[in-house]
Formats: structure tokens, C-alpha cells, sequence
């Protein structure tokens, strides 16, 4: 806390319980105790269960979990391979050349993320490159919408590089490609660790494109608990939510450890 005296950091305490639990903790904690739950009684959800949890984790909702997970995979592994491409290039490029790249990246998140869904169907609807009605499509969209997070994170982390690594590592006659791949590349892993966990999580709840080209044998889990809800199965849609979030959370806890013993390399 940037606060020093005592009764500062109590109020910002207070003020961090103030704005934090009711707008962000507490619908949240609210779902969690309605995956538990058979009823609402009054406000509050009741009727103690744990048999939301069993359709939850097989049948459907398993299957939907198992394409997330590979949808956010592979999308964010080409997002990271494009954004990093993308950064490194616009690092040797003028100002006004960087700028014009940088903008073509942001373009998608720019815009509404169904627009992104409608353009990448009206694109790839049509020979030569058909994939309407492919998991393909579906994985296209998210790596085009996560694509420009890799991109900024990893641009970012370049300007913050020192070049004395790279100068003598050129000095004592290392190619380029041995300097990127030796010297670079290393330096900039735990941003690139980063931007993978970012990419893979805005993957995994990413909803409005993927409802206009999922096909029917590749739902995503949000797919999955937007229609059990709009069907009137809250209480399972919420347990579905938990074991998303939970999922989410496992595979970025993973990625920060990953991280964190990068930046200590």
C-alpha cells in the first residue's frame, strides 16, 4: 500500500472493501453459492446440493470444457507466435511504421468482438478457404481477438530491453538469428509467459464471436453455460461457471510459475 500513515491505510482498506467485495467479490461469490444450490429463497440461493457439480463435469459439459481448453490453447499459442513476430519486426521499423502496425493490431479489439465474429464468417464462408462449420473457425476468431494483447505486452517488454546484451553478444560475433534465439528471446520470456496467460484467459471466456460460428460438434464451455441458462438451468449453468473459472485459474497459476521462475533465470 502506497499509503504510510496508519489511519490512510485503514481508510484505504475501507475503501477497497467499500467498491470491491459488492461490485466484483460478491457476484461471484454469489454464482459459487448458486452452483451449490436447488432454490432461491428470497435473495439468497438455498437447497444445499452438490448434484450441479455432477453435470458439470461429464457428459456435455466436459466435452465443452475439453474444447475450451484446446480452442484457448492453440489460439493462444498462435497469438503469441503473430504478436511476438509482429513486435519484433515493428521494433526496427520507424515511428510512424510502428505506429501504422500497432494500429492494425488494436483494430480487432476495437471493435465489438461479434464484428470480429461476423467478418472472420463472411471471410472464410467462401473457396479457397472455406472453414465454416470447423473447429478451425472458431479457434481463427480467438487467436484474431487475442492477438493484439500478445502483441502489446510483448512490444512493451522490448522497449524496456537493455541492448548492452545484444551489442555484445554481435560484438563477440554472434549471427542474428543466434542473438534472437540465444539472447533476446530469453530476455523477453517472462512477458512472453505473460502474454500467454492473458491470451489464454480472455480465450476461455471469450462468447460473442464464438455464438455466431461455433459449429454444433464444437461448443466452448461459455457456449455451453449461456444456452443451460437461457433454458432455465441457472443453478447448473453456475456450477459449469465455477468449474470454468476454476479451470482458468488452475492453468494460469501454472503459467505464473512459469513466469516466475523465468524472471529469476
Amino acid at each position: 500500500m502506497l499509503v504510510h500513515s496508519k489511519s490512510g491505510r485503514w481508510a484505504a482498506w475501507a475503501a477497497f472493501g467499500l467498491f470491491f467485495l459488492p461490485l466484483f467479490a460478491l457476484p461471484l461469490l454469489v454464482v459459487v453459492a448458486a452452483s451449490f444450490a436447488t432454490h432461491w429463497s428470497s435473495a439468497f440461493p438455498s437447497g444445499p446440493t452438490t448434484g450441479n457439480y455432477a453435470a458439470a463435469v461429464q457428459g456435455e459439459s466436459l466435452q465443452a470444457l475439453t474444447t475450451s481448453l484446446v480452442t484457448a490453447l492453440v489460439a493462444s499459442l498462435l497469438a503469441l507466435a503473430v504478436g511476438t513476430w509482429a513486435a519484433l519486426a515493428a521494433a526496427g521499423l520507424g515511428r510512424r511504421g510502428k505506429r501504422v502496425l500497432d494500429a492494425l493490431f488494436v483494430l480487432p479489439v476495437a471493435v465489438p468482438s461479434v464484428v470480429v465474429g461476423l467478418a472472420v464468417l463472411v471471410a472464410f464462408s467462401r473457396p479457397p478457404v472455406l472453414l465454416n462449420g470447423t473447429p478451425s473457425i472458431v479457434v481463427l476468431a480467438h487467436a484474431v481477438l487475442v492477438t493484439a494483447f500478445a502483441h502489446q505486452s510483448v512490444a512493451a517488454a522490448i522497449v524496456r530491453l537493455d541492448p548492452a546484451y545484444e551489442q555484445a553478444a554481435a560484438s563477440l560475433g554472434a549471427r542474428p538469428s543466434y542473438v534472437l534465439w540465444r539472447v533476446r528471446l530469453p530476455l523477453l520470456l517472462p512477458s512472453l509467459t505473460a502474454a500467454a496467460g492473458l491470451c489464454f484467459a480472455l480465450s476461455m471466456g471469450e462468447l460473442s464471436a464464438t455464438m455466431m460460428l461455433y459449429p454444433p460438434d464444437w461448443m466452448p464451455l461459455p457456449v455451453r453455460i449461456f444456452t443451460a441458462t437461457d433454458r432455465g438451468s441457472l443453478f447448473t449453468g453456475s456450477a459449469v461457471a465455477v468449474v470454468l473459472m476454476a479451470a482458468t485459474l488452475l492453468v494460469l497459476l501454472a503459467v505464473g510459475r512459469v513466469r516466475t521462475r523465468a524472471s529469476y533465470r
